[in-house]
C-alpha cells in the first residue's frame, strides 16, 4: 500500500499543491489578520491537499482513454499500469471523505459548502469535451483557495476574499492556456475543446496575456479591499513582471518553454503573494 500511495502521489503530482495552497494561507492569514492558530492553519493544509488531489485523480480516471492516445502522457501512472483503475478510484474517494472531514472540523458553512467544491473539482475534468471555457472551470476551482482559506478562520464572504479568488482565476487560466497550447493539434484531432485548439496558439497567448492583467488587477484591488500596506503593493509589482516575463517565454512557433513559464515561475509567484502577505502584516 505505501508504494501504490507513492504512485497515487506521482500521479496527482503532489508538488503542484505549490499552485493553490498559498492562496489559501493568504485567506486565511488575511482573515485572522496575522497568525490564525495551529488548528486552521493545519485543517487548511489537509483540506487543500486533500481536495486538489481528488481533483486531480478524477481528472486522470476520467482522461484514461484520452491520455493512452497522447504521446505526452504515456508515463502516467494509469496509462503504465502502475496503478489500477479500482485503486485509484478507492484512493480518489478517500481524498473526497479527507476533504470533508477536514472541512467539518472547520466550521458548519465550511461543511455545507463541501460537496459544491467537491463538485467543481470534478466537473473540470469533463468541461474540454465541449467548451473551450474549461480553462476558466480550472481557474475557478483554484479560486476557491483563497475564499476558503478565509472561510476557515472567518465563516463569512468578503470583498478581499472574493477579489483575491478572481485574481486566481484569472491566473490559473491564463498559465492553462499555455500549457494547452503544447496539445493544440492532439485536442483538435480528439475532438476536444481549449482556446489553442478551437482558436489556434496565436490568439491564444493574447487571451492568456489578457487573463494576466485582470490577475495583477485583481490582486492589487484585493490588497487595497483588505487594508493592505505598502510592502504587499510593492511585491505585486514584481509579479505583474513575472507575468510579463512569463509571457516572453512562449512564442507561437517555440514552445520548448513551457514547463519554465507553466510550473517553476507560478510556483513562484503563488509564493511571492503569500510571502508579500506576511511580511505585510508583520512588518508593515
Amino acid at each position: 500500500m505505501a508504494s501504490q500511495l507513492g504512485v497515487f502521489a506521482r500521479m496527482v503530482k503532489i508538488e503542484h499543491s505549490v499552485f493553490a495552497l498559498p492562496f489559501a494561507f493568504t485567506g486565511m492569514f488575511w482573515a485572522a489578520d496575522g497568525w490564525p492558530g495551529w488548528r486552521p492553519f493545519l485543517l487548511v493544509t489537509v483540506a487543500m491537499v486533500a481536495v486538489r488531489s481528488f481533483a486531480m485523480a478524477f481528472n486522470r480516471l476520467a482522461d484514461l482513454d484520452i491520455d493512452r492516445r497522447n504521446p505526452r502522457t504515456q508515463d502516467r501512472p494509469l496509462v503504465t499500469g502502475e496503478m489500477g483503475r479500482g485503486t485509484a478510484w478507492v484512493l480518489t474517494a478517500a481524498m473526497g471523505l479527507v476533504f470533508v472531514a477536514a472541512c467539518a472540523a472547520m466550521n458548519p458553512l465550511v461543511l455545507r459548502l463541501s460537496p459544491l467544491a467537491l463538485g467543481v473539482a470534478a466537473v473540470y475534468s469533463l468541461t474540454k469535451r465541449f467548451t473551450w471555457l474549461c480553462h476558466f472551470v480550472l481557474g475557478m476551482t483554484l479560486g476557491l483557495a483563497p475564499i476558503g482559506g478565509w472561510l476557515a478562520v472567518t465563516p463569512e464572504f468578503t470583498p478581499p476574499a472574493v477579489l483575491l479568488a478572481l485574481g486566481v482565476t484569472f491566473w490559473v487560466a491564463g498559465f492553462d492556456i499555455l500549457y494547452a497550447c503544447q496539445d493544440e493539434a492532439f485536442d483538435r484531432a480528439q475532438g476536444l475543446h481549449s482556446l489553442p485548439a478551437d482558436f489556434g496558439v496565436t490568439t491564444s497567448l493574447t487571451l492568456s496575456s489578457f487573463c494576466h492583467v485582470n490577475t495583477a488587477v485583481f490582486f492589487l484591488v484585493a490588497g487595497w479591499a483588505d487594508g493592505a500596506g505598502w510592502i504587499y503593493f510593492a511585491a505585486m509589482l514584481l509579479v505583474g513582471a513575472a507575468l510579463v516575463w512569463e509571457h516572453t517565454l512562449i512564442k507561437p512557433d517555440d514552445l520548448s518553454r513551457v514547463n519554465l513559464a507553466f510550473f517553476t515561475l507560478n510556483g513562484v509567484i503563488s509564493m511571492a503573494v503569500l510571502a508579500a502577505v506576511l511580511l505585510d502584516i508583520w512588518l508593515a
